[in-house]
């Protein structure tokens, strides 16, 4: 899929994708009197407000599960696994119009972009996942060793992450109509995924359209490891890893034969 030329060229500028994601992320809080202290104020009061509110006014709504906070687990689950899909594939999409002076001005590995909003994602995900882990050490739910199985399943998410964006990012470049669409498309596929809702409340005929949402499955299995402490379902994943890696070979051969023609586009 990645040619050892795509690798090499990514290798020597290592320096350059580590200082874009360095200078992102500092960026991002520069002109605030708090700076990066707001990467996890943010994520502490989602976190709060989701274990105060939800599991004392709307208490228990999992079948099967008897804890306090097994739905603000629940929640916090699917919206940080869904947060770090949109972000991935919402930076990838517009990755390339918005470095578009810098694809013009500077030579170097294109591929290097979405490599730059992946980590950016995963630093952003690695921050105020692990305040929800410290949550679940003090609440006594922590899931012990099948916790380590969310390693497979957050690999696979981002792989299918990068593979979507990857192909909405080149199209974008020459059909600006595709951003918009998506931006507008995410928002029902959201709620077309059982974040907000356990699957046990959906009617038997609409529960049955899931299998074609691959984030169903991938939500469903963080919320098992960290709700029911039980491992994934292997084999409702495998179709997702699939699709994840026919999305990344289409996108790396749309971007190697569309990468010449993107700045021209731009």
């Amino acid at each position: 899929m990645i040619s050892r030329n795509m690798l090499g060229g990514i290798w020597r500028y290592r320096g350059f994708i580590s200082g874009s994601v360095k200078r992102e992320f500092q960026a991002k809080y520069r002109n605030s009197l708090l700076g990066a202290a707001w990467a996890i104020l943010h994520p502490l009061a989602m976190i709060v407000v989701y274990t105060v509110i939800f599991s004392q006014v709307m208490g228990n709504r999992l079948k099967g599960i008897d804890s306090a906070f097994a739905y603000s687990i629940y929640l916090c689950a699917g919206v940080l696994t869904w947060g770090l899909f949109a972000e991935i594939t919402g930076r990838c999409q517009s990755v390339f119009l918005e470095n578009a002076n810098l694809l013009k001005k500077l030579q170097f590995p294109r591929i290097c972009l979405p490599i730059v909003v992946v980590l950016n994602a995963l630093v952003n995900f690695g921050i105020i996942f692990s305040l929800f882990v410290i949550f679940l050490l003090i609440s006594g739910t922590f899931p012990g060793w099948i916790f380590l199985a969310m390693i497979p399943v957050l690999a696979l998410q981002v792989l299918f992450s990068v593979g979507l964006g990857m192909i909405l990012g080149v199209l974008n470049v020459f059909f600006r109509d595709v951003g918009q669409f998506f931006t507008m498309a995410l928002q029902f596929w959201f709620w077309f995924t059982p974040i907000v809702y356990p699957v046990s409340t959906l009617p038997d005929g609409v529960r049955g359209w899931l299998v074609w949402n691959p984030m169903a499955s991938v939500v469903a299995a963080y919320q098992g490891i960290f709700v029911a402490h039980s491992m994934p379902d292997w084999r409702s994943l495998l179709p997702v890893a699939v699709l994840s890696l026919a999305l990344c070979a289409i996108g790396l051969q749309l971007f190697r034969k569309r990468a010449g023609e993107m700045v021209d586009e731009l």
